[in-house]
């Protein structure tokens, strides 16, 4: 007589179990904060309780696209691409670059390498930004030393023309450790037979590198580029802590954002707006859908050739 399984539970309702809860949360934190956001873009709350909230349909979306505020948008506009842009391109550049080194077997102590190259992720955007503060201080940060022996000085996050830029700089200090893992993962998920092959075909060094190890690293790069695309566009701390809330050399489309919603152009209660906040917010959404979109469309293309 054949022994009979009665346990109540399959096999795979653990893994159903997991996934209910992952979408249950999905839902109440994501999706509906999203679609309240989207119907608050279309009313005048401020946050204030004795301050009626009135349904003004377009006029945030008017009022934002209009004459009025067309300059600051489109310097945040531009600021946010310069940031997403350039942020990512280098940063996926010289992640790769980096997981190439630390791959090579014959590297002597490379788990200590990668140790180190992922710890500023691990820091936080307040930490990192304490950090660099320092490094930048205009008087007597280690940085504007070096610059004052070749009598040089600067004001760093004070000048407007190249604060932005530091940003980004530490903004791929802060993050590039999260590629260099991915791409990490990548390389080593690449069979050894094909560069021996490749090898006894004549293929060199950078042969190997073109037609082997960027065909087989297309979904890590496909990867690393949607995250850091996705972060720049809504990365706001950074900028927010290393140069304050409202400067237009640094304003991006995030840090607009949070100052409409909790500080307000002029920092007073009653300039707040959460509802223009959402306005720009969905206009944001909008942006980063497109982009990310196309970019993923891009990327997919490429890795099917």
């Amino acid at each position: 007589m054949s022994e009979k399984n009665t346990f109540p539970f399959s096999s795979r309702t653990p893994l159903r179990i997991t996934f209910g809860i992952a979408l249950v949360i999905l839902i109440v934190f994501a999706f509906v904060p999203a679609i309240a956001v989207f119907f608050v873009s279309f009313t005048d709350l401020r946050g204030v309780t004795y301050l009626p909230t009135k349904f003004i349909g377009l006029q945030n979306y008017i009022q934002y696209f209009g004459l009025g505020h067309r300059a600051d948008n489109l310097n945040a506009l531009k600021n946010t691409l310069i940031f997403a842009s350039l942020s990512t391109i280098i940063q996926i550049t010289l992640a790769l670059g980096i997981a190439i080194l630390l791959n090579n077997p014959r590297l002597r102590g490379r788990n200590i390498y990668r140790a180190v190259v992922f710890m500023p992720t691990v820091l936080g955007v307040t930490v990192t930004a304490l950090v660099w503060s320092l490094m930048f201080n205009t008087s007597g940060g280690p940085i504007q030393q070096v610059l004052l022996l070749f009598g040089k000085n600067s004001a760093f996050f004070g000048d407007q023309n190249i604060a932005l830029y530091l940003v980004i700089f530490v903004q791929i200090w802060m993050v590039c450790g999260t590629s260099v893992i991915i791409f990490l993962s990548g390389l080593q998920a690449i069979p050894q037979e094909l560069y021996e092959v490749s090898s006894i075909d004549g293929a060199g060094p950078w042969a190997q590198f073109r037609f082997v190890t960027l065909p087989m690293l297309s979904p890590s790069v496909t990867a690393n580029v949607l995250l850091g695309i996705v972060n720049a566009l809504q990365s706001y701390q950074l900028t927010y802590v290393l140069t304050g809330a409202d400067k237009k050399g640094t304003q991006v489309f995030s840090l607009q954002v949070y100052m409409q919603a909790f500080g307000g152009r002029s920092g007073t209660t009653l300039s707040q707006s959460q509802g223009y906040a959402a306005a720009i917010s969905m206009v944001q959404f909008v942006l980063v859908g497109v982009i990310t979109l196309a970019t993923l469309a891009y990327l997919r293309r490429r890795e099917q050739k």
